[in-house]
């Protein structure tokens, strides 16, 4: 009984001190900025398509995600239910962080995603938009440039989706 009263005064330490560490979450930083040209323009999706942003003039919307995210998770569903994926003058693109095309194509027929996914096994293409924080959303004119970010950690990040 007095070895169990240890292990659990030993367990309450631990946990009280993991939730006092002063350790703080990192500065959301956004590379691209309104205006500017978007810093990525071909990309491979999962089934091996060439997707080059200059051979439509439709806005873009790329999306910044992750497939256990729960945020990424909300933000698809939304998407889902909005009418902006069936959209003939928007061109949407989803770009799995860290992300395999296995995983990505599992991912799209769970949510019954209709556009393509990039899988960005080694952030290669994140860290060209921000250093952290998933999802996000980046709108881009039918000319490439930026029209505005959004850090989709809220309850409808989509309700912000407007050119």
């Amino acid at each position: 009984m007095k070895t169990l009263k240890r292990l659990f005064a030993s367990l309450l330490i631990l946990t009280i001190t993991g939730c006092a560490t002063t350790e703080s979450q990192p500065e959301y930083l956004t590379y691209v900025k309104a205006g500017e040209n978007v810093p990525v323009t071909q990309f491979v999706d999962t089934q091996g398509n060439t997707i080059d942003l200059a051979e439509s003039n439709n806005n873009k919307l790329i999306i910044l995600f992750a497939t256990w995210c729960h945020d990424s998770q909300r933000t698809m569903k939304h998407l889902v239910n909005s009418n902006l994926h069936l959209s003939p003058n928007v061109d949407i693109i989803g770009i799995g962080r860290e992300e395999t095309p296995a995983s990505l194509d599992k991912f799209a027929d769970e949510y019954e995603l209709n556009f393509p996914l990039v899988a960005d096994t080694d952030r290669a293409i994140y860290s060209q938009f921000a250093n952290s924080g998933i999802p996000r959303l980046i709108l881009l004119d039918a000319g490439n440039k930026v029209v505005k970010t959004i850090i989709g950690e809220t309850e409808n990040a989509i309700t912000a989706v407007v050119w």
